[in-house]
């Protein structure tokens, strides 16, 4: 912490809780964004204040600007949310993303000098959780465990869990042909013969669209689209999920919507649709920022599975990416197969957790996790066993 501690001697908060007050903050957000590492959609301050107005009314915003000489030099967005354990509503002091996104943390070009202003902010203000969760860490060799070395800095000791791994698709430093080299031959050899296949037998067809911003003419929001994707998305599996995270499913609905008028307004939209004779068979829904591409929901037309419309569609995609210089595709959380043999990098999301000793609620989510942990870690031994004998 040497480095910030000139920052942080000169340095205060201010906490916002009410949204009509956060707004006189939005030029301040916008400006530091563009300076916060791993930035994405999902840092902005409009992408926060449509999450707020669709979820925020069951949760409190703590959101923290950490102002040094009277200039704000970061913004920690954090809410206390109630969530559901075994011991029953727990509140939980985090980060406001619910998983739409894999990172998350400080708005500003320090976050780790305005995480330790802002966690010591919260020590020092009443409790009003039960427990700490910052989810969405990176934890990649060159992020230095920063989340995990603040929170021990301020006097506690939090406990750090694997959270999500993401499938990347690195294109800076290489170009396409490189890139489709390097795919598994069978994998390219089924890619290549399933577009030749869509070409002889259909008009196939494929449109992408990602509009400037509209202070610099852009932002239209092409709701034909918009509406393509989601009539696949209710044809496919996704018409019948009930996890409350897919394009079609009535909770989120509205939000997303919200979110696709917003994110085409702040140049942040990205999304591609693959048609066959003019009829939508399979659309890619993104966001985009600074070159780095964010898969947030991908579908097809189950009547055209046989003729792997998602990976021809997939295909494309990647190579469009390409030629408008895009330096990443983020393909989001999941393992699934199509993302093991299209991906270059395989990344992994961290969570920190505190739990005070003067919370019960607190101690009781540890004291399930252990137990948990540790008959996970019983029936592994049992079952290495099992084998060897």
């Amino acid at each position: 912490m040497k480095r910030t501690s000139k920052v942080l001697r000169m340095a205060n908060v201010i906490e916002i809780n009410d949204p009509s007050e956060l707004e006189s903050y939005r030029m301040v957000w916008n400006s530091l964004l563009s300076k916060t590492s791993r930035a994405s959609f999902f840092h902005s301050f409009d992408w926060f204040q449509t999450y707020w107005k669709h979820f925020g009314q069951k949760k409190r915003m703590r959101v923290l600007i950490v102002q040094s000489m009277g200039k704000p030099i970061g913004i920690v967005p954090l809410c206390v949310s109630r969530e559901r354990y075994h011991i029953g509503n727990v509140r939980v002091l985090t980060y406001p993303l619910s998983d739409w996104g894999m990172w998350y943390g400080p708005i500003g070009p320090d976050q780790s000098a305005c995480l330790f202003m802002a966690l010591k902010h919260i020590r020092e203000t009443p409790r009003d959780w039960d427990m700490i969760d910052l989810r969405w860490a990176a934890a990649g060799l060159n992020e230095k465990n920063a989340t995990g070395r603040t929170m021990r800095a301020l006097g506690w000791q939090p406990q750090k869990l694997a959270y999500q791994q993401n499938s990347v698709i690195r294109l800076a430093n290489t170009d396409h042909d490189s890139y489709m080299g390097s795919l598994p031959k069978k994998w390219r050899h089924e890619i290549h013969r399933q577009q030749r296949t869509l070409e002889r037998e259909w008009d196939v067809s494929f449109e992408r669209h990602r509009p400037a911003s509209t202070t610099s003419g852009g932002g239209e929001p092409r709701w034909d689209l918009y509406e393509e994707c989601l009539s696949i998305s209710q044809k496919s599996w996704q018409g019948s999920s009930t996890t409350g995270n897919t394009l079609c499913h009535n909770r989120v609905r509205p939000f997303l919507r919200d979110c696709h008028e917003v994110a085409a307004r702040v140049g942040m939209l990205d999304v591609a649709v693959l048609r066959l004779n003019g009829r939508p068979a399979a659309f890619q829904y993104n966001y985009h920022y600074h070159g780095s591409v964010y898969g947030l929901r991908m579908g097809f037309d189950p009547e055209f599975a046989k003729q792997g419309v998602g990976k021809v569609l997939m295909s494309r995609f990647i190579e469009d990416s390409f030629q408008r210089g895009d330096q990443a595709i983020d393909l989001g959380a999941g393992d699934y197969d199509f993302k093991r043999k299209f991906r270059t990098d395989v990344e992994a999301s961290s969570r920190f957790v505190c739990y005070p000793w003067s919370s019960w609620r607190s101690q009781g989510v540890r004291l399930t996790r252990w137990l948990k942990s540790h008959r996970k870690a019983k029936e592994t031994s049992e079952t290495s066993k099992g084998a060897s004998a």
